[in-house]
C-alpha cells in the first residue's frame, strides 16, 4: 500500500477515536453543566439521583442512564490510551489483507475493547447504586466518607505493586506483542481480540477508576486527571516506575485521610 495511503488511514483511525472520545467528553460536559439547581427531575435526578430528599428506589429507566452515563465517561477516558493498540490492529490487519486475508475493520476490534469497559460500567452502576442506598454518596457523586476514601486510595495504591497489576499494564504497554500473540481472523476475532484487550486494560485500571467516587465522579478536573495518568503510565518510557511512585502517593494520601476520619 503506497505511503501516501498509510498515512490517510492512520490519520482516519486517529481523526474517528478523537472524535469519539470528544463526543463523550462532550456529553459529560453538559451532563455536569446541568447538574446544579436542576430541580425538575430531569438531568438532577439522572446524575445525582434526588440525593437532597433523601434515597428513592431507581427505576428501570434511572438505572439505564446511569448506566449510559458511566459507560460515556469509559469511552472518553480510556478509548485515548488504547489508540496505540488499535493503530497496531490496523497495521497489522493491513498487512495480512495485502496477502489476501479478509478485510476487518478496526471500528469491530475498537468495539470488542469498549464492551469490556461497557461491563465496568455496569459494575460501577451498581456500586453507585448501593452506595446511595446506604447514604454516603452526595449529590456530586463523591462519597462522604472519609474512611470509604482512604480505604479506597490506600487499597488503588497497595494494587499498583500488584503481580497482575504490573502483568496487565506490561500488555497494555506491548501494541504489537499482543495482536501477534492474540491474534483472531474475521470479524468475531477481531471482536474477541478487542474484548481481551479491553478486560486486560481493566484489569490495571479498574481501581484508579475506583477514584471517581472519591474525587466526585462528576469533578470533571479530577475525571481527567485520571484518565491523563491512565495514559501517561501507558504510553511514556517510564511508565512502570510512574505507576509505582503513584501507587506510594496513593497509598499515603489513603493513611492520611484514613488518621482525619
Amino acid at each position: 500500500m503506497p505511503a501516501p495511503l498509510l498515512l490517510r488511514e492512520r490519520v482516519g483511525i486517529v481523526a474517528a477515536l478523537a472524535g469519539v472520545s470528544a463526543i463523550a467528553w462532550l456529553y459529560l460536559v453538559l451532563l455536569a453543566a446541568r447538574m446544579p439547581g436542576m430541580g425538575d427531575g430531569g438531568m438532577a435526578d439522572m446524575a445525582g439521583m434526588a440525593m437532597t430528599r433523601g434515597f428513592r428506589p431507581w427505576t428501570l429507566a434511572d438505572f439505564a442512564l446511569m448506566f449510559v452515563m458511566w459507560w460515556v465517561m469509559m469511552v472518553g477516558m480510556m478509548l485515548p490510551s488504547a489508540a496505540p493498540m488499535i493503530l497496531t490492529f490496523a497495521r497489522i490487519n493491513r498487512s495480512r489483507r495485502a496477502q489476501g486475508e479478509a478485510f476487518v475493520p478496526s471500528s469491530v476490534f475498537a468495539g470488542g475493547y469498549l464492551i469490556a469497559w461497557g461491563g465496568y460500567g455496569l459494575v460501577a452502576t451498581l456500586a453507585q447504586w448501593e452506595l446511595e442506598r446506604v447514604a454516603l454518596l452526595s449529590p456530586s457523586l463523591q462519597t462522604t466518607s472519609p474512611i470509604l476514601g482512604g480505604a479506597l486510595f490506600l487499597l488503588a495504591g497497595l494494587y499498583q505493586f500488584t503481580p497482575l497489576k504490573l502483568a496487565c499494564l506490561r500488555h497494555c504497554r506491548s501494541p504489537l506483542g499482543f495482536i501477534l500473540n492474540a491474534w483472531r481472523d474475521g470479524t468475531t476475532g477481531a471482536l474477541v481480540m478487542g474484548l481481551r484487550h479491553g478486560l486486560e486494560c481493566l484489569g490495571c485500571c479498574w481501581f484508579l477508576m475506583a477514584l471517581l467516587f472519591v474525587g466526585g465522579v462528576m469533578n470533571l478536573l479530577w475525571v481527567a486527571a485520571i484518565a491523563a495518568f491512565v495514559c501517561v503510565e501507558k504510553m511514556v518510557p517510564r511508565g512502570p516506575w510512574i505507576a509505582r511512585l503513584a501507587g506510594v502517593a496513593m497509598g499515603g494520601f489513603g493513611v492520611w485521610l484514613l488518621t482525619q476520619a
